[in-house]
């Protein structure tokens, strides 16, 4: 019932990873169908403390910019989801494990433009030209670690198809997706984001950026 390439695929697949040894049976155990459900589920849950815990530290540690920070986050999850959605994703355990990773990228990316502001604001520019080189140092950083865990993602995409590992065809598909959206909201979101602080006047509060009281007094009297 199978053609030759398909006779070929499953041989490999059979022969992948095989030892010249001998095969003994220590033990045999039937497993229903529901314990790969409640995997699923607990991964998912587990999903969602992880997401949890890194909006409040970006909260508590960045202040004002982490608020920006996660609201961008909860912005590129929503987006992902969209995406996999219409693209037509399936998350297996695989799937939301690439999802998470990428929550990480996001959120690394933040953390980047977040640090190289501050540095300016110490320096005593402005909040609008600290944001704008702020951005424009971090950008380089930020798109080196994206491109390269894109190619990361796209050799895991082929290797999982030549082989019919699926589950690492899975990780890769939500990992490439979440890294992209993750780029775009850096590059556009918190962006954004950032740029509606300016005619606020909240860089007379130093501490709403983690910084001490007459950190940036030079850039608010200027």
């Amino acid at each position: 019932q199978f053609t030759l390439a398909e006779a070929t695929q499953i041989a490999n697949v059979l022969r992948y990873g095989a030892l010249p040894i001998a095969l003994q049976i220590a033990s045999e155990e039937t497993i229903g169908p529901t314990l790969g459900q409640d995997s699923i589920v607990k991964s998912a849950i587990a999903a969602g403390i992880g997401i949890g815990i890194v909006i409040l530290f970006m909260l508590i540690y960045y202040r004002l910019p982490g608020l920006l920070a996660d609201c961008a986050l909860l912005l590129y999850a929503g987006l992902t989801f969209a995406i996999f959605k219409l693209v037509g994703v399936t998350l297996s355990l695989a799937g939301i494990a690439g999802f998470v990773l990428s929550i990480g990228m996001a959120v690394d990316a933040n953390v980047l433009i977040f640090e190289r502001v501050k540095e300016e604001l110490r320096a005593g520019r402005l909040l609008a030209s600290a944001i704008e080189i702020g951005w424009k140092r971090a950008w380089p950083s930020i798109r080196d670690s994206n491109i390269s865990t894109l190619i990361t993602c796209a050799v895991l995409y082929a290797f999982g198809n030549n082989f019919g590992a699926s589950i690492i065809v899975g990780f890769a598909t939500t990992l490439f997706i979440g890294v992209l959206i993750s780029m775009f909201t850096a590059v556009v979101v918190t962006r954004t984001f950032l740029n509606l602080l300016v005619p606020t006047g909240v860089v007379s509060h130093p501490a709403l950026f983690g910084l001490p009281p007459g950190s940036i007094a030079t850039a608010s009297a200027s």
